[in-house]
């Protein structure tokens, strides 16, 4: 489908003036997000679409409204929205959902029965009824070929067993975090980003893995959402030990940063903790007298290497 350009005439290359509307989707089973190219602009956030995905036809939910995007700057691997659901989609979808359940208690049963060391997740059907997806847990390696030619003699379909981590585990059964809200992976953050133990440094959090880590045993996923704004907001601030002046009178050390409500706790020279906002910092008084840091280190002896 050709949109018209908004403004035509413009100088520019060519491509530049057309648009194309993209929408982001989230699959329904391991939540990821991906961009799909839409002729409908009507489309709004949770609608219930058809995707020409990866493996094949698939629902999804749109996750953003629909936004143009010239033509030039489109992926070349962008795939189509087939069609929004209708109401036969919807049924079709319900029939998927009966299958699903039928399969993922055959799963359970035949893994049990070969004594199988994995856990079994959930089942996503494509909605053509193409393949079947078993998505499961493991800590190592599981030979589950036997187990393959149970379901496809069951099923008559092509199988797929796909393992996953604690984190999409944890996305597909869905919680509640430390924070009292949904977990963010099922939430609002579907792209699931690399997290780090210096992202909960930076911001000031105890590092005991029973306060950082979520649902999935691993670093929760709002230490990297959140991050980025810490940073932004630290910019600026003085770092922990260094001396600062206050609008009182006097100085003191930064001995703690309280970054959300941009304040330092500073330790005076009178032997005080006092909170002081940025704002009220000024340039530290001229120390008294020589630093009470101890003496100046001797230099090497017997011709060790000394400094420049």
């Amino acid at each position: 489908m050709r949109i018209p350009a908004a403004a035509p005439g413009l100088p520019g290359r060519e491509g530049e003036n057309d648009v194309r509307h993209i929408v982001a989707v989230r699959a329904e089973k391991e939540g990821r997000v991906l961009n799909f190219q839409t002729p409908d602009e009507t489309l709004k956030k949770n609608d219930a679409v058809i995707v020409n995905a990866e493996n094949g036809l698939c629902v999804g939910i749109v996750a953003s409204d629909s936004k143009a995007v010239p033509l030039h700057l489109l992926p070349t691997d962008i795939r189509n929205i087939v069609r929004k659901c209708t109401d036969e989609d919807l049924r079709a979808l319900e029939q998927n959902r009966k299958l699903e359940r039928d399969a993922r208690d055959f799963c359970f049963g035949r893994i049990r029965e070969r004594s199988l060391p994995m856990k079994l997740i959930g089942v996503e059907c494509l909605f053509d009824r193409s393949k079947l997806i078993f998505f499961f847990t493991a800590e190592n390696r599981v030979d589950f070929r036997e187990l393959v030619k149970d379901l496809v003699q069951k099923f008559k379909t092509r199988i797929e067993l796909r393992q996953i981590g604690a984190r999409n585990e944890s996305r597909i059964f869905g919680g509640l975090g430390v924070c009292g809200q949904k977990i963010c992976c099922t939430n609002f953050l579907y792209n699931l980003d690399r997290v780090s133990v210096k992202m909960a440094k930076e911001q000031n959090m105890p590092l005991n893995p029973e306060k950082i880590s979520g649902l999935c045993g691993r670093l929760m996923c709002c230490l990297a959402f959140e991050y980025e704004s810490y940073l932004d907001m630290k910019r600026g601030m003085p770092k922990c030990g260094k001396r600062v002046g206050i609008a009182q009178g006097g100085s003191g050390k930064v001995i703690r940063q309280n970054i959300l409500k941009g304040t330092l706790a500073v330790y005076t020279e009178e032997g005080k903790e006092v909170e002081v906002e940025i704002k009220d910092l000024r340039e530290p008084q001229p120390l008294q007298g020589p630093a009470a840091e101890g003496p100046p280190p001797r230099g090497p002896r017997n011709g060790g290497r000394g400094q420049r």
